[in-house]
């Protein structure tokens, strides 16, 4: 292979004009440049781009047409390796490794992306979505750049958070529950059912007080909203978890006379790994969004 990217721009630009001699002007050439480049392209790659025919515009082969288009995406290509080579100079991350809790709001943390890929277009983005506990073992395994979790007091000392935004969280049980006919329930009441809880007991989520003798656990929010629907007990959940599509009509908010305090969001980093841009960019995004949401 012999060709090269000069001939390729000859080839697009010659088959998007119709016309050798507005190449030549736009890149101040001599027509006979042109008509060389593409000749020498042709002798490369074995086939005829254009029929000539004095007096008449090049028009396309049926080669021609069928290796325009590749011909295209290695300009784009190039452009994109252009792209991603300016922005590596100017200190922009080539990739973001976003982890984060299966629980997170949906809409704010997509808003984010959505936003984040308008603004960084050439940034490789990988998400991934974990139970709690998970997210922080992916950041300390640099198996992550950043992680988007729920904030809990027993945070390694390798890894500093950032605060996002907050949560409400609210009381919830199954509507054929033995409480799904109230709308409000003490503290006492509540005892006296089982309760659904986050796992592992010493996560320290808000809202991960034992307050009856009778206890279910899972690593999920999503999986206790599974099991209030089955009637197997009440739980405190976010707002978004309770009110999430599928769980409409299947689960009751009481009113109680103790919620605990809303879930605090917070982006975390390890601390001996600097914040890129796109980083710090999608930080601040996902804070406005959060406080949207709220």
């Amino acid at each position: 292979m012999q060709w090269n990217l000069e001939q390729i721009r000859l080839f697009v630009g010659v088959a998007e004009s119709q016309s050798f001699s507005a190449v030549a002007r736009k890149l101040r050439r001599a027509q006979s440049a042109v008509s060389s480049g593409i000749a020498a392209l042709e002798d490369d790659l074995g086939v005829q781009l254009f029929e000539r025919s004095s007096g008449r515009q090049p028009r396309l082969t049926a080669a021609g047409v069928a290796l325009l288009e590749e011909a295209r995406e290695v300009l784009r290509q190039c452009q994109r390796l252009d792209g991603k080579a300016q922005g590596l100079a100017k200190g922009e991350e080539a990739r973001l490794r976003l982890a984060q809790d299966e629980a997170m709001p949906y809409q704010p943390v997509l808003a984010s992306l959505e936003a984040l890929g308008k603004a960084f277009p050439l940034l490789e983005v990988q998400l991934t979505t974990s139970a709690q506990g998970e997210v922080a073992r992916k950041l300390l395994e640099r198996r992550a750049d950043l992680g988007l979790l729920f904030h809990h007091e027993q945070m390694p000392d390798a890894l500093e958070r950032q605060r996002l935004g907050t949560i409400e969280m609210v009381t919830v049980c199954g509507a054929g529950h033995a409480l799904g006919g109230r709308t409000y329930a003490d503290r006492s009441e509540l005892a006296r059912h089982r309760q659904i809880l986050m796992t592992p007991q010493d996560s320290h989520y808000p809202g991960g007080e034992q307050i009856g003798p009778q206890v279910w656990r899972a690593d999920s929010f999503y999986v206790m909203a599974e099991l209030l629907m089955r009637g197997l007990g009440w739980a405190w959940l976010p707002r978004h978890v309770a009110q999430y599509p599928a769980y409409q009509g299947q689960l009751v908010e009481l009113r109680s006379d103790w919620t605990p305090p809303s879930l605090v969001v917070e982006l975390v980093c390890r601390r001996d790994a600097a914040l890129g841009p796109a980083a710090l960019w999608l930080a601040d995004s996902l804070a406005v969004h959060l406080q949207a949401m709220g």
